[in-house]
This record gives C-alpha cells, structure tokens and sequence, in this order.
C-alpha cells in the first residue's frame, strides 16, 4: 500500500477528481479530452498505487467508496492550490501583470463601480482592469479569473475572502414621487406601483406594521434596471442601500423611510473574493486597498443624507387606510 507522495502519480489526480464528481466515465473522457479507456487506465494505475479500490462499479456508473471520498477532499484542495499558483505566475509573467481580470454582478458593475472607475485611473493608471459581469458565479481559476466580487456568507472553499460592506434594502423612489407621497405615511404606499419581489415587500410591509399582499408592477432580474426604473419614475422600489447611495447623492433618487430590511443573509454582505496564491500580487494589493477606501468614503455621505430625509414612515401607520389585495 503506498503511504507518500514519492511514487503518487500526480497525472492521475484531475481524471480522478473529474470521475469522482460526475460518476461517468464518458462524461469525463469528455470533459478532459481522453479516450473512456485512457479514463479507465488513469483511474487504474492510480488505484494501483494506492493499493486500494477508490470506486464502486454499478454497471455504467461510478460511486466513489469512503476511500475515495476521503481523497477527493485532500485532492480538490491540492489542485485548486495549483491552479491559483499557475494564475499567479500567469499574472505576474511579461506583457500580463499589470493587468486584473475581474468578475462581478451586472447590478453592482453599473450601480457601484464603473462610477467609480475614474478614480481608480486617477490613482493606478498602469494597472488595467478587465471587466467580467455576469449572474452566474464564475470559477476563478478554471476561468482565469483574478478576482471576484460577491454577495454571500463568505468562506468559498479554495478562495480568500474579504468583507466590504453589508448593504439591506431601502426604499427609494424619484424626487417627483416621493414629494407626492410625503406625508403620507407607510400605508400610502400600499397603493403606489411597486417594483421588484412580492415576496420582500410583503416582509417590509409586515416590519412596518401592516399585513398585506402586495403585488407589483414588475419584477427584475438585474437590480440596476429595476433602479432606473425607479428613477424614471415608473415605481417605488427596494434597492440596496450602498447600491443607491450614489443616486440619492446626486438626486436622482429619493429614500422614502429609515426602515432597512436584511432578510437574506445570503446576499446581503459583498465580499472581495480572491486565489490564496494571489494574496501578495501587488496590483491586486492596490485593488483591496482602493475598494476599502472607496466604502470608507462613501459611508458618511449615506449617512448624512438619511440625516436630512423627512421619512414617510414619520407620519402614523393606519391600518385600515392599507389597501387588501389578494395573492
């Protein structure tokens, strides 16, 4: 039974992770350009050496055994150390390492960074960013990809991760509606077009008091468009508070109550998210400290204009003055 690394063979390891985590042979022949009976030979030699079986065989189907999912952990780690090793010599190599790949959602590229990106230029203009906006939560080192920004509960197996800022949602509309509705209080705008999910209005409604079914006007699958929406004056929607911070500033939006609503802890926090092996990359150092000073910054301003906001939720909440409406 081999007991070191010494006569492991190391060609073996991604055909065996590939295996483990379709249960196909073909599927894996596939996925790593092999023939099956290459797949078949790599997985044998590599249980050969180990001296025990790592598969279970169900006609055409493989099951790995508690042996192999013991590996399987061990060699998932190992190879995603690897492949962020090979992302950071790739960066660091002539003519590339200057140069971040990054990943982010769509709403939060539009809402929150490009904004920003001037000053980014200002302050490293030799460090390019490639920008990547996508829903999908990309895989950075299968993807090539430097670094992320996410929403989630942090502790991605493989990566480093980094808080940026929480961010509950706010209710917000254009200047022309909130100056109609002020005054009015939270039961006003049971009546007023409502944008986004039912389901998260129904929750803020029920914070405030009242108990109802709402039902709007439109739902959203990006969090920008459903804001310029909001801007455009077609609606009163629930935008995350860093997200509409900058539109407030300029005027563009106006936040209607002080009540915040965190109801899904998976999304609310935005964390920078990276490959261990990159952890000292200079150009991504810079990024981290820029992304940090760039919420520092824009912490006061939100503040200070929730300040100067005469809330809508300042006048009594009527129950009876809330429109019912069915699901």
């Amino acid at each position: 039974m081999l007991t070191s690394m010494s006569r492991l063979p190391l060609h073996t390891l991604p055909v065996f992770r590939s295996a483990a985590l379709s249960q196909n042979l073909r599927a894996t022949a596939l996925e790593m350009h092999l023939t099956h009976s290459a797949v078949s030979q790599q997985i044998g030699v590599l249980e050969q050496q180990l001296g025990f079986a790592l598969f279970e065989r169900r006609g055409r189907r493989i099951v790995l055994n508690e042996a192999g999912q013991a590996l399987l952990c061990s060699v998932e780690s190992a190879l995603a150390q690897l492949d962020a090793g090979v992302l950071a010599a790739a960066a660091t190599a002539t003519g590339t390492a200057q140069r971040l790949r990054l990943t982010v959602m769509p709403s939060f590229l539009q809402r929150w960074l490009l904004p920003r990106m001037q000053r980014w230029r200002e302050r490293h203009p030799d460090i390019a960013l490639e920008l990547h906006s996508s829903q999908q939560v990309m895989d950075l080192q299968r993807d090539g990809f430097h670094v992320a920004l996410r929403q989630g509960r942090g502790g991605w197996m493989g990566l480093s991760d980094e808080r940026l800022f929480d961010s509950p949602l706010v209710v917000v509309a254009s200047p022309a509606t909130a100056r109609r509705l002020q005054g009015g209080g939270v039961a006003a705008l049971a009546h007023e077009a409502l944008l986004g999910d039912a389901e998260l209005w129904d929750l803020w409604f029920s914070q405030a008091g009242l108990t109802l079914k709402t039902n709007p006007v439109a739902s959203f699958n990006d969090a920008g468009i459903m804001l310029q929406a909001a801007e455009q004056g077609l609606g009163i929607a629930l935008g995350r508070e860093f997200m509409v911070a900058d539109a407030l500033r300029d005027g563009l939006l106006v936040r209607l109550s002080e009540q915040r609503l965190a109801p899904d802890a998976d999304y609310a926090t935005y964390f920078l998210v990276y490959p261990p092996a990159l952890g000292d990359w200079a150009p991504l150092q810079k990024l981290r400290s820029w992304l940090h000073e760039e919420v520092r910054v824009l912490q006061e301003p939100v503040n200070a204009t929730l300040s100067i906001l005469a809330p809508l939720d300042a006048a009594p909440a009527k129950k009876s003055a809330a429109r019912k409406k069915t699901p």
